[in-house]
């Protein structure tokens, strides 16, 4: 790459930390895909915690490159939406997809195959059903 200089770095090593934060993907696809809600990004990505999300989002915000849109109405509905920056993100998001599914093999033993084997256990049955009645009781 004869044009590469040592200005560009700075801009692009920070590029690469925010989306390549862990879960910055995924929510950033959910969003590409039409989810808004905290609860739809929530499901969209099982491993996650309500906290990580919250603070993922909070990061994205900070970023410009997802807003919060408070809608006043009982009870007041959030969505999140991808800004100009963020939409400015999908030829880089889709490249890196193409990349990831051409060169990448998921790795034994994560995520994926972790939330599928405790899905089919009568306990992950249970914490599923725990949680989703908690949830429903706290809203």
């Amino acid at each position: 790459m004869s044009d590469y200089s040592d200005s560009h770095c700075p801009a692009y090593c920070r590029a690469v930390e925010i989306i390549g934060r862990r879960w910055t993907g995924g929510i950033l696809q959910l969003l590409f895909a039409g989810a808004s809600h905290f609860s739809e990004l929530e499901h969209g990505i099982p491993s996650i915690s309500s906290r990580m999300l919250s603070e993922r989002l909070k990061e994205l915000e900070a970023e410009g490159i997802v807003e919060r849109v408070v809608t006043p109405q009982t009870p007041v509905r959030v969505d999140y939406q991808l800004t100009p920056k963020g939409r400015s993100l999908a030829p880089v998001m889709k490249a890196l997809s193409t990349w990831a599914d051409t060169w990448v093999a998921p790795r034994p033993g994560t995520r994926g195959a972790r939330s599928r084997a405790r899905q089919r256990t009568p306990a992950g049955i249970r914490l599923r059903r725990a949680r989703n009645v908690s949830r429903r009781n706290a809203t």
